[in-house]
């Protein structure tokens, strides 16, 4: 009676520690484990032993059988920007088509040949706005959806089947399907790793998905097949029913020793759609850029030699181009105008102060006019010019490394590495350079367009009987050097000209 007594006091004490210790909890239920796999119908895996037996190999050989040629259509596939391309665009409806082909480089350009590139610009952003009018937020979420499936499809396909199969017989070939494997009981530690990956693809794989659409997509792409229908339904179900039948986790738990192992699949949000529009407009947009940059610079080429007789004018010495590369080293723009101020002071030079001078002698100093005011706007721009081109000059000589601004910009640029407070000063300081250099450009531009105005009234007045502006234009033609009409035209051309291609760069700012 004690002993019995003794038996039942043992049993209780071990069920109340039982009920207490998680070790003793985590032992029960790895038992219960094993008593269910033992009982599956799927005999893949023997708990006493801890073995994974030929059964679970020959599961994973009928999978790699059928997804094994897909490995090499699918191995690139998630980075793959050519595949979103095609997914996205076999949604297009028959208008989306037509527009698309509108965005494209020869089209453009052709385009380009007889529109304006303003208009250009103006018809290619409202193509752009009727183009991703049509991917509505619903039609969106649906190319999204199917990527994220094709992607989950690439993940499952691609899973090494190969390194796992070859566990259990070294022997088997990648890929070729006629050799007879001959597999053996291993370890189930040795694929227990492989089982867990092999978990997160197998669980995360949308068996419901429209795998006929997902399947033309793919051959869209690489122009085959990847998977042959009929075996890929057979493979969808036989998932469905390991993921029933819970084999798999049950193993993992049992080899893991982890009873509360559960495949935790993380859900992806690919957003290609707004990548592709992205990407679409950015792409446009920098093609019309680049046509109008090249019809500035063809415009430009040809204005030069009009007027100087080559594209290559060089007049300043210190803000220059080949003073940028410092700042360039330090994120800095530099001197943003180099170009154009040269253009401005070679013109002045070289036409200003010699054909132009001349002409207003003439008229200025000899002319007649009936009534003084009528010259003052003519006066007044030619005298801001003379000494704009003392100005530009003067400011060419203060960025010199010796003199005032020059030497206070190479102080700068030395301490900036060392001193990001300086790269601030440095920034302001190239910006009031670059300010004085533009306000030079719109002040000299504004000033010949009031002489070439001047100039085409005189030439209007010089037709007229009786004159209206000079009265004494019979004196002013035995001064001139040569025929009063064809030298007006001749300097208001040249005037023209360079506004043109100062215009050509200040309609930006």
């Amino acid at each position: 009676m004690a002993e019995e007594s003794g038996n039942i006091f043992e049993r209780l004490i071990k069920v109340f520690f039982s009920s207490t210790d998680p070790e003793a909890e985590k032992r029960r239920q790895l038992k219960a484990i094993a008593k269910d796999l033992s009982k599956n119908k799927y005999k893949w895996y023997r708990p006493g032993s801890e073995e994974a037996l030929p059964a679970m190999a020959k599961f994973f050989y009928e999978l790699y059988k059928v997804v094994g040629a897909a490995q090499l259509i699918l191995a690139n596939a998630n980075s793959s920007m050519v595949l979103k391309n095609v997914l996205v665009e076999m949604s297009f409806s028959d208008n989306q088509a037509k527009l698309k082909e509108r965005f494209s480089e020869d089209s453009i350009k052709e385009r380009a040949k007889t529109v304006a590139p303003k208009e250009l610009a103006l018809q290619a952003k409202n193509e752009l706005a009727a183009f991703m009018a049509e991917f509505d937020a619903e039609k969106i979420r649906k190319i999204d959806l199917l990527y994220a499936q094709l992607e989950l499809l690439a993940g499952f396909v691609c899973f090494d089947y190969f390194f796992l199969l070859k566990k259990f017989d070294s022997g088997i070939p990648e890929r070729s399907f006629n050799y007879t494997p001959k597999f053996e009981s291993i370890r189930g530690e040795y694929v227990l790793e492989d089982l867990k990956d092999f978990a997160l693809v197998a669980y995360a794989l949308p068996l419901d998905a429209d795998w006929p659409r997902i399947f033309s997509i793919v051959k869209a792409y690489r122009e085959v097949d990847p998977v042959a229908i009929g075996a890929w339904n057979k493979l969808t179900n036989s998932l469905a029913e390991i993921r029933r039948s819970a084999v798999l986790e049950q193993i993992i738990r049992h080899l893991d020793k982890n009873p509360a192992y559960a495949v935790q699949v993380e859900p992806i949000s690919p957003r290609i759609v707004d990548t592709y529009l992205m990407k679409l407009k950015t792409q446009t947009e920098m093609m019309i850029q680049q046509i109008q940059q090249e019809k500035k610079t063809s415009k430009a080429t040809e204005l030069l030699k009009q007027i100087f007789g080559t594209d290559s004018i060089v007049r300043l010495k210190n803000y220059a181009e080949r003073s940028n590369a410092a700042f360039e080293k330090k994120m800095l723009g530099g001197y943003l105008y180099v170009e154009e101020l040269n253009y401005l002071k070679a013109f002045l030079i070289d036409y200003f102060k010699r054909d132009i001078r001349a002409l207003t002698d003439l008229f200025l100093v000899r002319g007649k006019w009936a009534a003084p005011a009528m010259s003052q706007g003519y006066s007044g721009s030619f005298h801001e010019l003379l000494e704009l081109s003392d100005k530009i000059t003067a400011f060419d000589d203060a960025l010199a490394e010796d003199d005032e601004i020059g030497s206070k910009l190479r102080a700068m640029l030395n301490r900036a590495e060392r001193d990001k407070e300086v790269v601030k000063q440095l920034r302001t300081q190239l910006k009031d350079v670059n300010d004085k250099a533009l306000a030079f450009l719109t002040e000299g531009t504004q000033h010949f367009i009031v002489i070439a105005r001047s100039l085409k009234t005189i030439l209007e007045d010089h037709g007229k009987s009786p004159h209206a502006l000079i009265t004494n234009w019979k004196e002013l033609e035995l001064n001139a050097d040569q025929p009063i009409k064809e030298w007006i035209v001749s300097v208001y051309k040249q005037i023209y000209a360079f506004v043109m291609l100062m215009q050509l760069f200040l309609k930006e700012e």
